[in-house]
């Protein structure tokens, strides 16, 4: 059995990365699923549930701005972190010397309702829904999370409220999006799993869409 909320996000911008760009980063039209799940995540994470998002509501029009950014340009290797985790030692990077500026293509003055509900993993005997959702409840309406959420990006905070009822959206009619990310399964090697979005009068039903890996 599932329980189910509703949240309103919204943010002065978002970023959520198209895997088949790999220098500059662009965006997708709208929130992907897994974001969502992410945002739900951070605001409650228990291991006795899983977030699965049911709906994803596009309230402002789709806004795109081209910005550009500081970026590290590498990474520190895995052999350097596994020892230092085990022999100790300094461990750093310095943006100083491996600064990269990069073009990021981003979404701008971003407002979405998050439908969607959870379900219990098993794990935990803790299984009381009327508890958790309080809880979760409570957590919202006094802005309380475990890590600022964010839109993409850490530097695209995300603000959040408890909703009662869904303001409307700008959008009317049917539009596909085309593939987008579903969701990563890091259980499985991090398998990325893909559908074919369409927002009909500015919603995203992901109940109903055909995931493919």
């Amino acid at each position: 059995m599932s329980y189910g909320i509703a949240i309103r996000v919204w943010g002065d911008y978002a970023l959520f990365s198209r895997p088949e760009m790999k220098v500059e980063r662009v965006s997708y039209d709208v929130m992907t699923p897994s974001a969502a799940r992410g945002i739900l995540e951070a605001i409650y994470w228990k291991p006795a549930i899983t977030w699965e998002i049911n709906r994803i509501h596009v309230i402002k029009p789709i806004r795109f701005e081209n910005i550009r950014r500081n970026e590290l340009g590498g990474k520190i290797p895995p052999a350097a972190i596994s020892r230092a985790m085990n022999q100790g030692g300094e461990l750093s990077a310095y943006i100083e010397e491996d600064r990269q500026q990069r073009a990021s293509m981003v979404l701008r003055d971003v407002e979405y309702v998050i439908e969607a509900e959870f379900s219990f993993t098993g794990q935990t005997a803790d299984d009381n829904p009327g508890k958790h959702l309080a809880m979760f409840e409570r957590r919202v309406k006094g802005g309380q999370c475990f890590h600022r959420p964010y839109f993409g990006c850490r530097e695209f905070p995300v603000y959040f409220e408890w909703c009662e009822t869904v303001p409307e959206s700008v959008h009317k009619g049917e539009k596909d999006l085309g593939f987008m990310l579903y969701d990563i399964d890091f259980a499985n090697d991090k398998q990325p799993y893909f559908f074919r979005a369409k927002m009909i009068d500015g919603v995203i039903d992901c109940r109903r869409s055909e995931v493919v890996s």
